[in-house]
C-alpha cells in the first residue's frame, strides 16, 4: 500500500513538472570543444528550439575524456528535461566498444529526443599516392604490411574507427598515426607525410574541392551526390559502411510528457527549411525519424559497433 502511494506521488509530481515545463533555461551539453562538428549542430538547432519553446536554450561545452565528461554530466543530472545531451556515435556508440567500463550506460541512461543528421565519411589520400582505388591500396598493404599510414583526428574518433574497421575487414595492415584534430592531420596529409585519412565527409569536401587531396572511397551504402564518381567502400570489395548520426538526448526517467514536448518541438525545428538547408550546406544530411525509429537505430548501432570495434582490436590507447 505504501509503495503504491509513493508511486502515485511520483507520477503526480511528474505531471506537475510537465505542466510548468519549461520555466528556466535548458542546457544543451556538448561533450567536445567549441568549433567542431558536434558544436556546430548543437548551435544550429539550439536557437530555433528556443524560439519554438519560448524558453532559453543554452549550449554548454563540456569537453574532456574523449567525450566522456560531458556525457556523464547528463547521465547524472536530474531527469527533468533541463539537461540535454548532444549525442552522436562517438559518445553513445563507439565509447561502448572502446572502453571496458564507462561511467554511464548508453542504452540504460539516455532516451533520444531526435536524430538530426546523418554524416558520411570519405577516405582521402595524398595527391601523389600512386593508387587510384581502395582495392589497389588494400592489395599493396597486404603485400607490404605496415608500410602505408593513415591519419585520424585522435584515438577512438570516428576517423580512427572508420579506417581501422575498414582495413581490418579488408585484411590489410596499415599504420595508424593519430593527431589532435582534423586540421593537424591535413597539415601532414597534404605534403605527403601521411598517406590516407578517413575523414568526416563535411570537412573532407573543401579539401577535395580545393585539389589538396584526392577522394578514394565513401563510407555510405550508396555513392554521395557530392562525389558521384567516387565509389563506396563496398564497391571496392570490403564489407563495411558507416553513416554516423548526431542528435539530442535526455536522461532516461525524464517524465514522458516532457519527453513528448521536447520531441514535438525538436521535430518542428527539423521541419524548418532554412535549418535543413543550412545543415546540408555544411555537408550534413538531415533526417526526421519517429521516436521508435530513433530508439531502434541507437540500440542497433550500439550492438553493431561494440562488436566491430572489439573484433578489430581497437583501443583508445592505440
Amino acid at each position: 500500500m505504501r509503495l503504491a502511494f509513493v508511486l502515485m506521488l511520483t507520477v503526480m509530481s511528474g505531471l506537475v513538472d510537465a505542466q510548468t515545463y519549461p520555466n528556466r533555461p535548458i542546457r544543451v551539453i556538448v561533450p567536445q570543444p567549441p568549433g567542431g562538428g558536434f558544436d556546430l549542430v548543437a548551435r544550429v538547432l539550439a536557437e530555433p528550439l528556443a524560439r519554438v519553446m519560448g524558453n532559453p536554450v543554452v549550449v554548454e561545452n563540456r569537453a574532456g575524456g574523449g567525450t566522456i565528461i560531458g556525457t556523464e554530466a547528463v547521465a547524472k543530472a536530474d531527469p527533468d528535461g533541463y539537461s540535454i545531451l548532444l549525442g552522436a556515435n562517438a559518445n553513445i556508440v563507439f565509447n561502448n566498444g572502446l572502453y571496458e567500463r564507462l561511467p554511464y550506460d548508453p542504452k540504460a541512461d539516455f532516451v533520444p529526443i531526435g536524430i538530426a543528421t546523418f554524416n558520411p565519411y570519405t577516405l582521402v589520400a595524398r595527391n601523389d599516392l600512386p593508387f587510384k582505388s581502395l582495392k589497389e591500396i588494400v592489395e599493396f598493404a597486404r603485400a607490404n604490411p605496415g608500410k602505408l599510414t593513415y591519419a585520424s583526428a585522435g584515438n577512438g574518433t570516428g576517423q580512427h574507427i572508420a579506417a581501422a574497421v575498414t582495413f581490418h575487414r579488408a585484411g590489410a595492415q596499415i599504420t595508424h598515426v593519430p593527431y589532435k584534430g582534423a586540421g593537424p592531420a591535413y597539415q601532414d596529409l597534404m605534403p605527403g607525410r601521411v598517406d590516407l585519412f578517413f575523414d568526416n565527409a563535411a570537412t573532407a569536401q573543401p579539401q577535395i574541392d580545393g585539389g589538396r587531396v584526392k577522394a578514394i572511397a565513401v563510407s555510405t551504402p550508396e555513392r554521395l551526390a557530392a562525389l558521384p564518381n567516387v565509389p563506396t567502400v563496398r564497391e571496392n570489395g570490403v564489407d563495411f559502411d558507416l553513416e554516423a548520426w548526431i542528435g539530442y538526448f535526455v536522461r532516461r526517467g525524464t517524465p514522458e510528457p516532457i519527453v513528448a514536448r521536447l520531441r514535438a518541438d525538436f521535430d518542428k525545428v527539423l521541419a524548418m527549411p532554412d535549418i535543413a538547408a543550412g545543415l546540408e550546406k555544411r555537408g550534413y544530411r538531415t533526417v526526421r525519424l519517429a521516436p521508435r525509429e530513433a530508439e531502434a537505430l541507437v540500440a542497433r548501432d550500439i550492438d553493431k559497433w561494440t562488436q566491430l570495434i572489439r573484433s578489430a582490436g581497437i583501443r583508445v590507447a592505440d
